[in-house]
């Protein structure tokens, strides 16, 4: 059995790529939020607004939602490094976006109780100075929308050196043959991919066989077959012919060392790079912190307008029920979003699978090596950052440990890795 070896000294700090942006974001809206709270309520006592005053309140559990966001991005990056946790801080945001969840939803309860209880005994309204409100509410949270948008889209991350961008360098095989260890690289920098051949012994290119000796063979799912042959490109040698995509198939090395055939094959895959993941891949992306706040503001902007709707057709039309019918429909859009939220953070705290297509392509993966999976588990370390556990049960000594972590490095949301191979005895 070979494992990769356990680095006490390395990092686990698997925040967002834009954590700290995002808690600035969410403190000045606290600031926002505040100043608005205070004018209201220094206005509704000063004028004797019951309605200012009211407003004002709601302001207060406003900045109240976005401190329960703010101390979390604080919290996560205080103790980012703290070994006290195991995995880092990257899930405090979903902690606290759940948290968010759940006060959203008894918002959303409390809305729909007061509603209902209007439209059993309606009580008596001042339009023109409920509108105002409802419009100066709308506007404070349509700016506190917007200063919490715009979270960039761009997730690449690096937790290890070994996972900076790569292309098809990372597709390199490394076997022993009777004339010295051998690399095979598919070489794509800036031009058509093509295989590298090149003899790792000290001294040596070709260890003495010319290109006539060397074929390549690829044989692909659907049976297709390419035979490559060599040049010497100084150095190292290279196939005459380019590799068509896509680089998924087994290649098979023939050698004529001496008049003796010698056959080797290695398998190659290309699974979708995760490091530019979109829809369903890169929902493991998201900061659930951010996403909180967001809904809470857009939330309260659209039972702004609702509220604006209703009131409006009670004063121009006599409609007077429509603005406790506006407060249940409100009640009932917080609720949905609430619901998906607690859906989506709660998998999250729960360490539920944030990617099936990831782990569909770690298994073809294996496979295409000629191996199999006995034991794989992913989960999210943080925003756009995977922990993952492999156990891969190899047929081949060839296959180690070093062997499979440099192909899994393609996969850079993986950022924690626990790496086990099993490889056969020598008996």
């Amino acid at each position: 059995m070979a494992s990769t070896p356990f680095n006490a000294d390395h990092d686990h700090i698997f925040l967002g790529e834009g954590h700290d942006r995002n808690a600035r974001k969410t403190w000045f809206v606290i600031a926002l939020c505040t100043v608005v709270m205070i004018v209201e309520l220094v206005g509704g006592l000063r004028y004797g607004s019951l309605a200012l005053i009211a407003d004002g309140m709601h302001m207060s559990t406003h900045a109240a939602a976005m401190l329960i966001a703010a101390l979390a991005y604080r919290y996560a990056r205080m103790h980012a490094r703290d070994s006290r946790f195991s995995f880092g801080t990257g899930k405090m945001g979903d902690l606290a976006g759940f948290s968010s969840a759940i006060i959203l939803a008894m918002i959303a309860l409390l809305i729909g109780y007061e509603a209902i209880s209007r439209l059993i005994e309606p009580v008596r309204i001042d339009f023109n100075q409920a509108i105002a409100i409802a419009f100066l509410g709308l506007f404070v949270n349509v700016v506190s929308a917007w200063l919490l948008s715009g979270e960039a889209h761009t997730h690449g991350h690096s937790h290890e050196p070994g996972h900076a961008e790569h292309g098809h360098e990372d597709e390199t095989h490394f076997i022993e043959t009777p004339v010295g260890p051998l690399q095979i690289a598919i070489h794509e920098d800036g031009v058509p991919p093509r295989f590298r051949l090149q003899w790792l012994s000290a001294g040596s290119i070709s260890s003495g066989l010319a290109c006539s000796d060397i074929t390549l063979t690829t044989v692909r799912t659907d049976g297709e077959s390419k035979t490559f042959r060599f040049r010497d490109a100084g150095g190292y040698f290279e196939s005459t012919d380019n590799i068509p995509e896509p680089h998924t198939f087994e290649a098979r090395l023939d050698l004529r060392v001496g008049g003796t055939p010698f056959v080797k094959s290695v398998f190659y895959t290309e699974p979708e790079n995760h490091g530019h993941s979109t829809g369903a891949h890169g929902s493991h992306h998201r900061d659930h912190n951010m996403r909180a706040a967001f809904v809470h503001v857009a939330a309260d902007a659209a039972v702004s307008v609702l509220a604006i709707l209703g009131l409006s057709a009670g004063k121009f039309y006599g409609l007077n029920f429509m603005d406790p019918v506006m407060g249940i429909v409100g009640a009932l859009v917080i609720a949905n979003w609430s619901v998906g939220l607690i859906r989506d953070t709660g998998a999250i705290l729960l360490d539920m699978n944030p990617d099936a297509a990831l782990s569909r392509e770690i298994t073809a993966l294996v496979k295409a090596q000629g191996d199999s999976i006995s034991d794989l588990h992913l989960w999210r370390l943080g925003p756009g950052h995977l922990g993952a556990i492999v156990a891969v049960q190899s047929r081949t000594r060839d296959h180690d440990a070093s062997h499979y972590r440099r192909l899994l490095s393609r996969f850079r949301d993986i950022s924690h890795l626990t790496l086990e191979v099993r490889i056969p005895s020598d008996h």
